[in-house]
């Protein structure tokens, strides 16, 4: 166990009827979504890491944990910061940070890696309708405008960098230097993250469940999202476990253990290779178990 490096979680979600993350292009009262260009041609909707990053801290501060505070920078076109006490904040652990104010930058590379939340469908000219009727008591016009909307699968992956968790690197300006038990309190503590995932962005009109309802996962002897790129679904709605299982063949030298788990029932077809959602994520709360045992 104590070869292992990462722990890598790939997982598909499904947004029925959403709105997940905005783009900075809005024209004649359009509100339009981010999306990138694939190979065919077509766009595809997401959700950015960086939402996604803020959606696994904000869950994290509902189960109960103190987050950093954000800090105003002191020069003029400074960024803000958080605190930078990764000894103190779970989130200054595992998401980093940076601070430029001083005489010397303070910075930590996160060791939890982030992909964005992609689509697996194409966007479809989807569109919400919307009329704002709040100022027309004081004698205005309703102000009408439009809201872009998507519904499909959407794959992403988090890689759990463990021997970085509580720990600095060579070269780190700050203090941090965790017990094994507090390592393992706050990757577990992610690991309930990433189940319970819910972005917290244009959840008022477009509420949604991005938690993960299939999930490949792999404790590794390297850092390497390998699901990353591997996770296809058919038309008609069944995961491609065969292409699974010629990763997991591929990287047999790299693996240590794996888990697949998948919410029973809620594709066209389960299944037999993997575990209901529950044991999957209990499977992945082992490997934390033993990595960090003193």
């Amino acid at each position: 166990m104590k070869d292992a490096k990462a722990i890598t979680i790939t997982y598909i979600t499904k947004a029925t009827y959403s709105s997940l993350n905005g783009a900075d292009k809005e024209a004649d009262n359009i509100v339009s979504i981010k999306k990138i260009q694939m190979n065919d041609g077509k766009e595809y909707p997401y959700c950015s890491s960086q939402a996604v990053r803020r959606a696994l801290r904000e869950q994290l501060a509902s189960m109960g944990w103190e987050l950093s505070e954000t800090t105003v920078a002191k020069q003029k076109k400074g960024a803000a910061s958080t605190l930078c006490e990764p000894s103190k904040y779970i989130d200054d652990d595992l998401f980093g940070f940076m601070n430029a104010d001083s005489s010397k930058t303070v910075k930590r590379t996160s060791p939890v890696r982030v992909s964005p939340l992609v689509a697996l469908e194409a966007y479809g000219g989807g569109m919400d309708f919307g009329t704002n009727y709040m100022s027309v008591k004081a004698g205005g016009t309703p102000n009408i405008f439009e809201t872009e909307i998507h519904s499909g699968y959407y794959v992403g992956t988090v890689l759990i960098e463990l021997d970085r968790v509580g720990e600095k690197s060579p070269g780190d300006e700050y203090e941090l230097n965790l017990s094994q038990d507090e390592k393992k309190k706050r990757v577990k503590a992610l690991v309930d993250a990433i189940q319970n995932l819910w972005t917290v962005g244009r959840q008022s009109r477009f509420l949604s469940d991005v938690s993960p309802k299939f999930v490949a996962a792999a404790l590794l002897k390297v850092k390497n999202p390998l699901f990353l790129e591997c996770i296809k679904i058919s038309s008609n709605g069944i995961v491609d476990i065969s292409l699974v299982k010629n990763t997991i063949d591929d990287s047999q030298k790299q693996i240590i253990d794996y888990s697949i788990g998948e919410r029973k029932g809620f594709f066209r077809q389960d299944s037999e290779m993997a575990l209901p959602l529950g044991q999957c994520f209990e499977k992945i709360h082992s490997w934390v178990e033993e990595y960090y045992k003193d």
